[in-house]
């Protein structure tokens, strides 16, 4: 546990960074006044850390504008998917040469109309498990449902032509316990038509790239940051560890 291990790490006198046993130890100070980039070894003590709590290191990267954002919580995609369940699936959208599609009524006080649309290949139905299907009007609980049984579970909503993707402040992807993300910034969306271009191949895998990529969507990267300042005798140094 590195949350752990870092208490215990302030709690020593000295902590000793192994790597580079080859190098002698250089002064921060020195490492300060020096162009990188450039290899040292050093012996320091740790003062703090940031973030404290270790989930908080996780963020979503960017590799084309190099942007830093956090990742949503359930309340935001919860908030879409509600905003996107106000507009009822457009039946006109359904069952196409590429998908089959299935709607109900809820039964709740204030009824929702839910659609799922299951991708076929070779004008086929798959197995759950090989399948992708896009839903419309669902909730946060229904769709982690779906997630247990099929193999990528795409939100969407109806337009008055196609299906399309709905904000990217949501997961345009959700493939068992990970939810994808793309770039607001650098994606530009293309509507749902695109995917049956992945479904005519002959061995569809749904890998979430080759998704993104047909959907305009550029796809983020979950990324590991932690920020750790360090100091000897003769200055402070601040360290950042930044790993996919």
């Amino acid at each position: 546990d590195l949350e752990l291990h870092l208490q215990r790490c302030q709690q020593l006198s000295v902590t000793v960074l192994t790597d580079h046993q080859d190098l002698s130890t250089t002064e921060l100070k020195t490492i300060t006044n020096s162009t990188a980039p450039q290899q040292y070894r050093i012996r320091a003590k740790l003062r703090t850390y940031k973030p404290q709590k270790l989930h908080q290191s996780v963020k979503l990267h960017c590799s084309k504008c190099n942007s830093l954002q956090e990742v949503p919580d359930r309340d935001d995609f919860d908030f879409i998917l509600h905003g996107s369940a106000s507009t009822a699936p457009n039946p006109e959208l359904h069952n196409t040469s590429w998908y089959e599609s299935v709607t109900w009524t809820t039964q709740e006080q204030k009824q929702r109309e839910i659609a799922i649309h299951f991708v076929k290949h070779d004008e086929m139905l798959q197995h759950p498990e090989d399948t992708l299907i896009m839903i419309e009007g669902g909730t946060l609980k229904e769709i982690g449902k779906l997630t247990k049984r099929f193999k990528c579970v795409v939100p969407v909503r109806s337009t008055e032509d196609d299906l399309e993707l709905l904000d990217l402040s949501a997961p345009f992807l959700l493939k068992g316990n990970v939810k994808y993300y793309g770039c607001k910034q650098c994606s530009t969306p293309k509507p749902m038509k695109n995917l049956s271009s992945i479904a005519a191949e002959q061995q569809p895998s749904w890998e979430p790239t080759e998704i993104a990529q047909v959907l305009g969507v550029e796809l983020l990267q979950y990324v590991f940051i932690m920020k750790f300042t360090l100091v000897d005798e003769t200055a402070s140094l601040n360290a950042y560890l930044f790993d996919y």
